[in-house]
């Protein structure tokens, strides 16, 4: 297992749209690190899959052997189920988080990278430890403005 980065997520939304929050555990050998933040008007499937790509854009090497655990169906079957390949290739007809996706797919590229579900708010300690950083972002005082969603929002419904 040395050889593989294990990568925890989660999101939050207070609302959907609401204030939302990411937070992510890294963890290489013994190294462990911990990321999160925060946005003022959000949604949950935003945060769940910003998560995953603040945790790939912190890295500083590629071609990485990562495992990514997360509590999001909606992240782990878009990508395992390679549903996100057909939506580019429909350029995102009907698909929200466009700008989120491409953005994802960008560092996905750049590794070799496996998810694993696991059901959220369960007993999975590093799960529950990135919903307590994601919620802590999303209740915090220094919310960031996610600009895309915010313009977009209602043309995403």
């Amino acid at each position: 297992m040395a050889d593989i980065l294990e990568i925890y997520t989660d999101g939050s939304s207070r609302g959907n749209p609401g204030k939302g929050g990411y937070g992510i555990v890294l963890k290489w050998n013994k190294t462990r690190k911990e990321l999160s933040g925060g946005y003022r008007l959000t949604t949950n499937n935003r945060m769940e899959l910003l998560a995953v790509i603040i945790a790939l854009e912190s890295l500083t090497r590629h071609g990485l052997t990562i495992r990514i655990t997360t509590d999001s169906k909606y992240v782990v079957d878009a990508v395992e189920k390679k549903w996100v390949f057909g939506w580019v290739k429909k350029q995102f007809k009907d698909k929200k988080n466009k700008d989120l996706w491409l953005r994802f797919l960008e560092s996905y590229k750049l590794h070799n990278i496996s998810f694993h579900w696991v059901k959220g708010h369960g007993s999975h300690g590093e799960n529950i430890r990135c919903d307590e950083l994601a919620t802590a972002a999303a209740d915090g005082g220094y919310l960031l403005v996610d600009e895309w969603y915010e313009k977009n929002k209602d043309a995403e419904g």
